[in-house]
């Protein structure tokens, strides 16, 4: 069976471009639906790159709602990031298939994806191999709790390029740096610099991102993706900045790309 590849490509291909994209975590537990379709309709307005749709447990059915509801209204991508092999939909677009290489748990290595293989085998969701590390955050969180792991020390940066790293030479196609959900201490713009400029493949930064500021100076340090839920959950209207933010890099990287054609030509 044939796989579509477009959303990895279209990952891939902005960071060989050096084109920053953002994207929106919904949780279907945490998100009453009237407040995520103003979520969904502000995602519009700012050119959301991707929805990331999922959390650590998943305690009601609202998964397939949540996508139908988001489907219904517009064309972003809807990525599937599965706290466990049952957090999957047919309905979604794709799926982080992610190893949790932070930590030592073989269930979350491997366990876990034997379980869920036969499945995603005969779904048509594209799948992303993402190598997941768990960065501390300042507290614990319901990742490091569920997992039964230990995150990687925030101020670490070398144990966080190594551990990249050994994920990209094991053939995975993207690495995500994750804080957790509100996380007090947010990824430092350090360690973003120092996985980024060490791996060949695309790094996702997500968990405790507030702020728009933030934003842009993870993108400026190096993250290709950033991830914002929980600040977004509490004031929906900063999806506007925090896109804007990201996207902003863009645009000064294609006039940059633009003054060294016109320079050689």
């Amino acid at each position: 069976m044939s796989r579509s590849t477009a959303i990895y490509e279209s990952m891939l291909l902005a960071k060989q471009q050096q084109q920053k994209q953002f994207v929106v975590l919904i949780d279907p537990d945490k998100l009453r639906m009237d407040n995520m379709e103003k979520i969904v309709e502000l995602a519009i307005e700012a050119k959301v790159d991707y929805f990331f749709i999922g959390g650590s447990l998943i305690v009601n059915n609202m998964l397939d709602e949540c996508l139908k509801t988001i489907k219904r209204v517009c064309e972003i991508p809807l990525i599937l990031f599965p706290g466990n092999s049952f957090q999957l939909s047919y309905r979604a677009d794709a799926v982080l298939f992610m190893s949790l290489i932070s930590g030592r748990n073989p269930e979350l290595l491997i366990g876990k994806h034997v379980i869920a293989a036969p499945y995603i085998k005969l779904s048509p969701l594209e799948i992303l191999p993402i190598g997941y590390m768990l960065i501390d955050g300042g507290k614990p969180t319901t990742v490091s709790y569920i997992s039964n792991t230990t995150p990687i020390p925030n101020t670490k940066d070398d144990v966080a390029l190594c551990t990249a790293l050994a994920g990209q030479f094991l053939g995975l196609k993207g690495v995500f740096m994750d804080a957790g959900s509100g996380a007090e201490v947010p990824i430092s713009e350090s360690m973003i610099e120092t996985v980024s400029s060490g791996i060949d493949i695309p790094l996702i930064v997500g968990g405790g991102i507030s702020t728009p500021e933030k934003v842009l100076a993870n993108v400026k340090a190096g993250a290709d993706v950033v991830v914002v839920g929980n600040a977004l959950e509490k004031s929906p209207s900063l999806i506007i900045e925090m896109a804007a933010a990201a996207h902003s890099m863009n645009k000064l990287i294609t006039k940059d790309l633009g003054r060294v054609a016109h320079k050689n030509s």
